[in-house]
């Protein structure tokens, strides 16, 4: 197979997959960064409706890989379900730029997510055999690449939104939809083929996974559901603080609201090449950290990072806030990131029979979608108690999700959970 040359010691397929994530992922959160803004200073929603629609997109875009997950493994195939999803996702960005048809365009991105946010990541597994060593680690390189496109579109999409118009903005993000688009379909001949439609359709579900390993990805499921609720108010109500409760002063200049939101991708670039270095080295020790052990341990950092901003703002005293304790939170809240997102899409990836691996993988996005609406739910909450009281419920929530883990990880007999990864990723 093609994809066996390498570039960077790993696939040349994974380096396609890598930028074609990238700039969908800068066209996402460059919609992202202006779209709480554009709601309450374009078209003057009030907060709790803007928080409430925030959500309810963020989660729809996250529930339309379920049905996208399906057609891709047993009728369109994962190529072309990515193509044409990334064109009608490119379409709504651009959509997006006429005030009128606002929800419409929401409506179509979400859409286009579902046939293409399921099938790529669920590709990366197939560039590699089962007992390849470096299979466990390319999540991580591949969400590297979320993140390189995460910090660059609040550079460029937010600049460009706050001092040109929003629309203008939103234009620039579905530019970035196309690039990712063309050199996916340039760089074809490093993909792994799709499994046969037929095959697929033919093959039951209910018997191709062990239940034990259902039943851990369903308490995986319900903890990431509450860390989500924490975790998403990033772009939400975050932001909105960022706006209102921080001073953005660094001198004599003005810290450019949507810039905050790079800080996250960019901590992540940072800081996921030394803390793969570790886990590599006490991987060669015999020391690897269980995958649900290791989200606990993330989820408990995020609650951490909330407690910090709870401090700050409860010690400014209705005065604003140095942008330091918000630079700080991020680097904080990103180092917790690192240790619960990519693990979980990698169980899932890796937990997939090879074909079942959009639809396996939808049922991971599943999760963001149902956290994703609870974010908003919560969201709706910021104009009713003060910011230190809302950031201390944000950690809370990311403690009970982090016990949650805790809990599922003392309860698993993991000699016979890693036989079950074994036996679904050969399936």
């Amino acid at each position: 197979m093609k994809a066996r040359a390498t570039w960077f010691g790993h696939p040349r397929g994974l380096t396609v997959l890598f930028l074609t994530n990238m700039w969908e992922q800068f066209s996402y959160y460059g919609m992202r960064a202006l779209l709480v803004y554009y709601m309450t200073k374009q078209l003057l929603l009030d907060q709790a409706h803007s928080s409430f629609v925030y959500g309810a997109y963020t989660a729809c875009a996250y529930f339309t890989p379920i049905l996208g997950g399906v057609l891709a493994d047993r009728w369109l195939g994962k190529r072309r379900a990515i193509v044409i999803g990334a064109s009608i996702m490119a379409i709504g960005h651009f959509m997006m730029a006429f005030e009128a048809w606002f929800y419409f365009a929401l409506a179509t991105i979400a859409l286009g997510n579902g046939l293409f946010l399921p099938s790529l990541p669920s590709q990366v597994g197939d560039l590699y055999s089962c007992g390849d060593a470096r299979r466990s680690w390319a999540f991580n390189v591949y969400y590297v690449g979320i993140n390189i496109g995460g910090f660059l579109a609040p550079l460029a999409c937010g600049t460009v939104g706050e001092l040109y118009g929003w629309h203008y903005g939103f234009g620039l993000a579905g530019m970035g939809m196309l690039a990712g688009l063309v050199i996916y379909v340039a760089g074809q001949r490093y993909l792994p083929p799709d499994q046969s439609r037929q095959q697929s359709a033919d093959a039951p579900f209910s018997s191709s996974m062990a239940r034990e390993t259902i039943t851990v990805l369903v308490g995986i499921g319900i903890a990431v559901t509450v860390f989500r609720a924490a975790y998403e108010q990033v772009g939400n109500t975050v932001a909105l603080w960022a706006d209102s409760g921080v001073d953005r002063y660094a001198g004599d200049f003005p810290i450019p609201m949507t810039w905050f939101q790079s800080l996250n991708p960019l901590f992540v670039m940072l800081i996921t090449p030394p803390l793969l270095a570790y886990w590599h080295r006490r991987a060669a020790t015999g020391q690897t950290q269980a995958p649900v052990r290791r989200m606990a341990c993330g989820a408990l950092i995020v609650s951490a990072a909330y407690l910090l901003l709870a401090a700050s703002s409860w010690n400014a005293s209705g005065a604003l806030t140095s942008w330091f304790w918000l630079a700080l939170f991020f680097l904080v809240l990103t180092f917790g990131e690192l240790f619960i997102l990519p693990t979980g899409l990698g169980l899932f990836a890796r937990l997939a029979p090879r074909h079942l691996g959009s639809t396996t993988v939808a049922a991971w996005f599943l999760v963001t979608f149902a956290g994703s609406l609870s974010a908003g739910i919560v969201g709706s909450l910021w104009s009713h108690v003060a910011p230190s009281t809302f950031f201390a419920l944000l950690a809370l929530l990311a403690a009970l999700a982090a016990a949650l883990l805790w809990r599922l990880n003392s309860k698993m007999h993991h000699d016979r959970f890693s036989a079950s990864v074994q036996s679904n990723a050969k399936a």
